[in-house]
Order: structure tokens, then sequence, then C-alpha cells
């Protein structure tokens, strides 16, 4: 049975992450970064490909399961005929080697129950060797290495080049099961106390959560939203990835399947402002650094997205012998859209570094010649075609987004030096050309008959993107270009109340068949603009729908399909969430001020 995406949950420890679905099965992990290998691939292929199930003996779906307080501690229930049990899973924040525990514990009566271990190193293609050692099993193949121990020892043999295991527990008693991973060529790494590590976990995660700021009536989703955020931060680096899978469909049977675990600039801004405004300098910071090392360089390579430490180099392959999810192929790693010109990243750019100094984070002495340089090269390039935001594999256009965030970039100059004049930059200048971009995207993407933006120039196609015209500052939310806007997205591009990106019908925009589902970072986009033009009302009932798209463990994917009513799209989505986040704050806001 192929589970729901939204049957997944997510655990992790700031470097990697493992989804677990309510039948006790483990079905990705990529160890020992987001970027690498999967050695549970079961989530694109089937059971052959890599899995760690533990679950009651012949049950299927858990009864209930949910986070331990505000933590990335995950508890799964079963109820059975004979008594109920819990399955705690986690992966502790390492010191050096990564760790999956998962301590199985009595509740009532007693339960029998089954596990199966079936890694498969390389995203689902390599068997390892498996031995025993120091009374533990150890998978070898390659560079990989993998310990499984479990404490007390159970009765486990081997089965169709997997590990078997059955044990029976009852009321208090518990049995704990941890799976280390390491370099093969190093000795095997200190074992950790399960036990203990729980306990630390779970306080190391509630204190982390306890600094949130904000968030009104809508304090648990923004809590659950900015631990997901934070399970979805490389640590070494500051980097966040945008997901921690690759190539859940974004159409179910389709071929939109891309790598997310990467980072990209789009969500630079977005980020830093949702971290800083619920109270995360500190990330925040973190984030900004990663931002500032990764463009470092000449700015006519300045790129869309980057690796956790800032690579630049992703190339994209397809892996062959995996299904897909749900039968959607191809199954991708790497991103091809690494090479595209998209020219709103400058701009994003330089708002996120604009937003760090108004947020008091201490100034790189470098940063502000980092930003002119951007900005030099982004004034000899603006008005070129682009592949813009959506990265699409069709033909590049004049997209208005990617003007308008180029006017951001000149706006966030002239601001930054108008207030501090200290700064070397010449004003005039930037101001000069912020009003060339506005006026010539004023001109030629708006259509003055529908009374809208447009997603390039000279189209009738219409583009989410635009309702972040009144956020950026490009037109006020008064204005009844952006009013004519908000409607005819809403209208146009709307889905069963969600907002799509863009039309995919006619195929001609992106260069890619099928369709896929609405875009939930674009439909908190449309909260905000509700908001912002005078609509609290119908924005707040918006933003409680999309809360209850969330699945029962509060994780949203990158797209939902009103029509199937499931969550598509790779999961959990980092800008999902960020746009919960920055919603419900500034929702929270509304309701404090009236």
């Amino acid at each position: 049975m192929t589970l729901r995406i939204e049957d997944y949950a997510l655990i992790g420890d700031l470097q990697t992450a493992a989804l677990v679905g309510r039948n006790g099965s483990i079905d990705w992990l990529c160890l020992p970064r987001f970027d690498s290998a999967a050695c549970f691939a079961a989530l694109l292929g089937n059971k052959d490909n890599g899995h760690w199930t533990i679950a009651p003996q012949g049950a299927d779906l858990c009864t209930r399961r949910g986070y331990v307080g505000e933590s990335l501690v995950l508890e799964t229930v079963w109820e059975t005929r004979t008594g109920t049990v819990k399955v705690i899973d986690f992966m502790p924040q390492r010191d050096t080697a990564p760790d999956v525990v998962r301590i199985v514990e009595g509740v009532s009566g007693s339960v029998e129950m089954s596990g199966t271990l079936r890694l498969r190193f390389d995203f689902g293609s390599v068997v390892p060797w498996m031995r025993r050692a120091e009374g533990h099993h150890v998978a070898v193949a390659g560079p990989d290495s993998v310990w499984l121990r479990s404490e007390p020892s159970v009765k486990t043999w081997g089965h169709e080049y997997s590990t078997r295991t059955s044990f029976t527990v009852g009321e208090g008693e518990s049995v704990a099961f941890v799976l280390t991973w390491h370099p093969s060529h190093e000795p095997r790494p200190t074992f950790i106390d399960p036990y203990e590590a729980l306990k630390s976990s779970v306080e190391d995660w509630t204190l982390w959560s306890r600094r949130c700021r904000g968030g009104g009536p809508y304090r648990e989703a923004v809590v659950r939203s900015l631990i997901t955020l934070r399970a979805l931060t490389y640590a070494p680096t500051g980097g966040i990835v945008a997901a921690p899978t690759t190539s859940l469909p974004e159409e179910l049977g389709g071929v939109r399947n891309w790598d997310y675990r990467y980072c990209w600039l789009r969500d630079a801004t977005l980020t830093l402002g949702a971290l800083v405004m619920a109270g995360y300098q500190e990330e925040a910071w973190a984030w900004r650094n990663w931002l500032l090392r990764a463009v470092a360089g000449d700015p006519a390579d300045l790129q869309i997205m980057y690796g956790l430490s800032g690579e630049r180099r992703l190339p994209e392959t397809e892996l062959e012998w995996l299904s897909g999810y749900a039968g959607s192929a191809p199954v991708r790693t790497g991103n091809e859209a690494v090479k595209q010109l998209q020219l709103d990243v400058y701009g994003e750019v330089l708002d996120s570094l604009f937003v760090s100094r108004q947020a008091g984070m201490p100034a790189e002495k470098h940063a502000w010649n980092v930003q002119l340089s951007l900005l030099g090269f982004l004034e000899s390039m603006w008005r070129e075609p682009d592949e813009g935001l959506w990265e699409v594999r069709g033909p590049r256009r004049h997209f208005v987004h990617s003007k308008v965030m180029a006017w951001v970039a000149a706006d966030r100059a002239v601001r930054t030096l108008e207030g501090n004049r200290s700064l070397n930059g010449d004003a005039d200048r930037w101001r000069a050309m912020r009003d060339e971009v506005h006026r010539e995207v004023c001109e030629k993407g708006f259509d003055p008959v529908r009374n809208t933006f447009t997603q390039s120039y000279g189209s009738v196609e219409l583009d989410a993107a635009a309702l972040l015209i009144p956020r950026v500052g490009f037109l006020p939310p008064d204005d009844p270009r952006v009013i004519g806007t908000v409607d005819a997205v809403r209208e146009e591009l709307g889905t069963g109340g969600l907002v799509r990106r863009y039309s995919t019908d006619s195929g001609t925009v992106d260069g890619l068949p099928g369709g896929e589902g609405a875009f939930l970072a674009c439909s908190f986009w449309l909260v905000d603009a509700l908001r912002l033009t005078g609509r609290v009302k119908e924005a707040r009932e918006l933003f409680e729908r999309l809360l209850a798209l969330r699945n029962d463990v509060g994780l949203l994917a990158e797209e939902y399909d009103p029509v199937a009513g499931r969550q598509v799209g790779n999961f959990p989505q980092a800008f999902s969430h960020i746009g919960l986040v920055v919603s419900a704050l500034a929702l929270a806001g509304e309701e404090t001020a009236g």
C-alpha cells in the first residue's frame, strides 16, 4: 500500500531528516546529510529500495500519533486487541555520527511486535554486506557503514537481505533500537544512551520553542512551522533546504518531480522575515551569513540555489531503478535549474540583507560592497528576459516578477544609502534605475482592460507572484491596480479556493506536460494580499482553511490537489511553512490592533 504524502511525519538532527509513516515505517532517510544518497528510499520505489518498519505484528496504520509537546520527538500509538503500544522516533542532535532512535514502550496489556530493517545504500540500489560485531548488526557497502543495536537484545534473523526481529512488550516495558551511520573506513562511533538522548532531545526542542515570540491564536501552528524550519536547517552552515525530499510529484503520476534538498535564494527574504518576526535572531543571522558566503564571487555567476555549504555544481541525474512515488517518474537527483538565469534573485538577496540590517544584525564589512557589485550587474541585465521565479523550462520571457524584484534591488539600495550616509554609493543612480524599472513594468506588464498585472510582457497569462507587489512596496495596497490584480489572480488562478502559481493548461509557459496542484505558499500570499487590501475577514477565512490542510502532525507539502484532496510535491516544504508563519503573525497583529 502506498501511503499518502501526508501520512508521513518528520524527524531530524539539523543535518538530515527522515520520514516516518503512519504504518511505523521509515521510508526516506539520506545519510549523513540532507543531500546525501538515501539508505531508505521506499518512498520513491518500493520496500525493496530500503525501509525500517517497527509495528505490532499484523498491524496496519497507527491509531494516533503526535509530537511530544513542542519538540520533534514523534510518538506513534497502536491500540490492538491485546494491548496498547507506543513507538517513539527521533534523531538526537549529533556530536559526530547521525543516530536514529526508536523506542518501543508497552502502554497496557501485551503486544507482539515485529520489525524489518532493509538497508539499501545509494538510493535503494546497493545491498550491503551484513555481519555481527560486538553483539550488534553491522551493514557495510563501499563508503557507508551502519550499526544496529537494541537494548535489551531481542531475537533477530536474516531474511531476504534484511534483518528481521520479533519481541513482545508488556505494560511498563520498553525496547530501544539505535541505528548509527559512519564512514566505513573509520572505527565505529561511540554508542549513545537512547534514553538519555530522548530526555535531552525533548528538553532541547522545548527550550528552543519557548523562544517563539507572537502568534496569538495561531501560536501552535506557528511553533510547529518554526520547528519544521529548524529541522530543515543544516546546522554546520546555517543553510535551510527547501525540503528534505526529492521527486515527490507536483501531479500524481506526472513528470514534475524535482530535487529540493538544496537552498534557494528565492526563500531568503521571507525566511529572514519569518525568523526575525518570531524572535529567532540567531537563526536569522546564521541564514544571512550563509547567504553572504554563497553569493560571494562574480555577480554574473549568481545562482538561484546552492548546496548546503554553498556548493555550486548540482548536476541533475535520473535514477532509473526507482519507479517514483505512486508511479511518478522520473526520480531525479540534482537540479538542472541551477544553470538558469533568474533575475529576481538579485532583488531577493538585496532585500534579505536590507531586512537583516533593519533587524539590527551586525553588518559584515564586505556585505555592502557585495551588494553594490550585484546591483551593478543587475543594472546592465534587468532589461533581459529570464526563466523567472518558477524555473520554467520553456523559452525565456520578460517576467513581471523579475522586473519587480529588480525594482526592489534598486529601492533597497536607495533606502540603505538614505539611512546611512557613511556608505559609499550613488543614490541618484539607483533612484533613476528604480524609476525606470517602475515605469516600464507599469507600461508593459499591466493589462488595463482586465486591470491586472500579467505574468510577462505582452502575455495574457497571470502569475500568483504578482500578489507580492504590495508586500515589497512596488505599489501601495490601496492602488486600484493592486486590488484588480488580487481579484484577477483569485478568479483566474483559483482552484478549490486556493491558488495555482500560473496556468499550465497550454503547456507553453514552462515547457512541461501535465499540471500541478495549488501552490500553498501562493495561497498564503493571497492571505497577505487580502489583509493588506483591507479584506481581513476574507484573509482570516482563507488562512484557517489552509491550516486545516496540514496533516495530523502539522506538516505541509509544497502543493495541494483540491480534486484528489491530497498533499502533493516535496514534503515538508519550507516555503509553505514560511508562508504560514508570516501570515499567522500578521493576522495575530491585526487582532491585537483591533
